[in-house]
């Protein structure tokens, strides 16, 4: 986890995600996992701690790992998690469904178009040679914003 810098990671995630169509398929899919990943483990609550739940430690994790790589992505990836945070307390508040249903049936939709997606890349995801990758995803496509808004995200040392 710690042999590799922000650019490294997001180079190397880079290279299996080449394909415009893949690509788009990612900036649609990569925040629905996200979100799925974040509300399916929103039920699950650790015993005698009602409430912390696993998407609150899984949170603190990837933010922790987040803000090894690249303070500015880290700080970006808090507003994204406090939106998707947001979606799913509205969820639970608002729609009748069950949240675990709404997100399993999106987990399984959107890993379904991940998967055309690198069909037609023609090279497998990134997380078989590495599962941290599934933790690039997110901020891979975060840099994307942040460059387009001129925002730096390396530390100086990387720049």
């Amino acid at each position: 986890m710690l042999d590799k810098n922000i650019q490294q990671w997001l180079n190397a995630y880079g290279v299996s995600h080449q394909n415009p169509i893949n690509k788009t398929i990612h900036w649609i899919c990569v925040p629905i996992i996200m979100w799925t990943v974040l509300a399916l483990l929103w039920e699950v609550h650790l015993p005698g701690l009602p409430l912390l739940n696993l998407a609150l430690v899984l949170i603190v994790i990837s933010l922790l790992f987040y803000w090894r790589l690249s303070r500015n992505l880290a700080i970006g990836m808090v507003g994204v998690t406090a939106a998707m945070v947001g979606i799913i307390l509205w969820h639970q508040a608002t729609l009748t469904i069950p949240l675990w249903q709404s997100a399993l049936t999106l987990f399984v939709v959107a890993w379904i178009f991940q998967f055309i997606g690198h069909k037609i890349e023609g090279k497998k995801p990134s997380f078989f040679e590495d599962i941290q990758f599934l933790l690039i995803g997110p901020i891979w496509l975060l840099s994307f914003i942040y460059r387009k808004l001129g925002i730096p995200y390396r530390p100086a040392a990387q720049a």
